[in-house]
């Protein structure tokens, strides 16, 4: 594991990770774990990981690849392959290598959970119906799924047994078809209703034009692909394509991620930042009116920033006072952002204070985000301008919201006496509604 993830999870997170608990209770993750990453020597970790969410009362489906043991088979043997992944045809010869790649990583699989103390079962759960002819070409003995017993699947996970999909299924005749392991772990994500789709490789994440991408909106990731579609690397790029079906189909969150890593699971799924890349459905992240129960966070976020004289510090017995006031970023559920509203003088002019991003989320334009939000929810309320009162953030407000300099000649009388008597120096902004 790499220092910073290191660094990240240890003993006093376990508070983080009970955050999480109540929320990922019951719910299920479709596991998919690639051949390489099968064969590597973290995969022991990997199962370990999953062990800790089966104790948090995770439902946990688990989905394996085989096209690297079907390279190796296949160079072992000298004997030429069709298609190594189960996306394009697969030959006679294909399919028989598949058969005893399945068996094998199958095999450990199960046996792996075994000695962890987890119960599985890798069975005829799923059927397959063959792919036919695509754009031309006879795909042979590969197919797609067509139906999966969902009422076992449920009855198995209820009795807490860890149903594993290998990436050869049976047809309506008993044939066998060869499924590519991505499409099968988003088919199944979506038929199960899971929340989360996760995808163990051998890359950091997905990674285009040079850079990494950590956290992406379904509705981004489909102008990214078109962008960058051949700068991407074939394997991920398949993943992302099926997380970005997996989503449309209802699936809130699905994730690509280094399985090489030790700890990477859990890392992913309950470090703020996270491992790998995470594409999230519309409803993952939203911007809120606070409640009550948003006042600790709050109260820390904001006691943090005071520290470095970046705004005035506010008590907790303020926030409570003035909760209505304040409006929350949030992220799966975890505070990461915040900022107020508040009247300054008789209802036209505004002030805008407590604009904060937690410090792994800064530079994501959440800060924008907030000021926009912001500044529609002033102009709703029919305010004529606001104000923002700054001491290290200026260029913020006037390059990226649209802020110009003012003086403090703008301001309402009562907040230029506080202005002249805080000691703070701050630059007035203003927006005109």
């Amino acid at each position: 594991m790499s220092n910073e993830h290191a660094e990240r999870l240890h003993p006093v997170d376990l508070r983080g990770i009970l955050h999480y608990v109540p929320q990922f209770r019951d719910q299920t993750f479709v596991i998919a774990v690639d051949g390489s990453v099968a064969a590597h020597e973290n995969f022991q970790n990997i199962i370990t990981d999953i062990a800790v969410l089966k104790s948090l009362a995770v439902r946990v489906v688990l989905v394996h690849g085989i096209g690297k043991q079907i390279k190796m088979i296949a160079e072992e043997t000298t004997t030429p392959i069709s298609d190594a992944y189960g996306s394009g045809p697969t030959d006679e010869t294909t399919l028989k290598l598949a058969l005893r790649a399945a068996g094998e990583v199958g095999h450990r699989i199960v046996g792996e959970l075994q000695q962890n103390g987890l119960t599985s079962v890798e069975a005829g759960l799923a059927r397959a119906v063959p792919m036919g002819i695509v754009d031309g070409v006879d795909h042979q003995h590969t197919g797609k799924l067509d139906k999966v017993d969902l009422a076992l699947l449920e009855r198995l996970m209820e009795r807490d047994t860890i149903p594993v999909f290998g990436p050869v299924l049976f047809g309506r005749d008993g044939e066998s078809l060869r499924v590519n392991s991505d499409l099968l772990a988003a088919d199944l994500a979506a038929r199960l209703d899971a929340s989360k789709l996760i995808f163990l490789t051998p890359h950091p994440g997905l990674m285009a034009g040079g850079e990494t991408y950590r956290n992406i909106p379904m509705e981004d990731l489909g102008a990214l692909l078109k962008r960058h579609e051949n700068g991407i690397d074939e394997r991920v790029l398949s993943k992302a394509r099926y997380a970005y079906n997996a989503l449309e189909k209802g699936v809130t969150r699905a994730h690509i991620l280094d399985g090489r890593v030790d700890g990477c699971l859990l890392i992913e799924v309950f470090d703020k930042v996270g491992l790998g890349t995470m594409i999230h459905a519309n409803e993952y992240q939203q911007i809120r009116a606070a409640k009550k129960r948003d006042i600790e966070a709050l109260h820390g976020i904001i006691r943090n920033a005071a520290r470095s004289d970046a705004l005035r510090y506010r008590t907790r017995e303020a926030l409570e006072h003035h909760i209505e006031n304040f409006f929350v970023y949030e992220v799966d559920e975890s505070l990461i952002g915040c900022t107020s509203i508040s009247d300054l003088d008789d209802g036209s002019t505004a002030e805008l204070g407590a604009v904060l991003v937690q410090p792994f989320y800064q530079g994501k334009g959440v800060g924008k985000k907030l000021v926009e939000y912001a500044l529609k929810t002033a102009a709703k309320k029919d305010f004529k301008r606001v104000i923002a009162l700054s001491t290290q953030t200026a260029t913020f407000f006037t390059d990226v919201c649209g802020f110009k300099i003012g003086t403090t000649d703008d301001l309402p009388e009562a907040k230029k006496a506080d202005h002249a008597s805080n000691g703070r120096q701050s630059k007035v902004l203003i927006k005109e509604l």
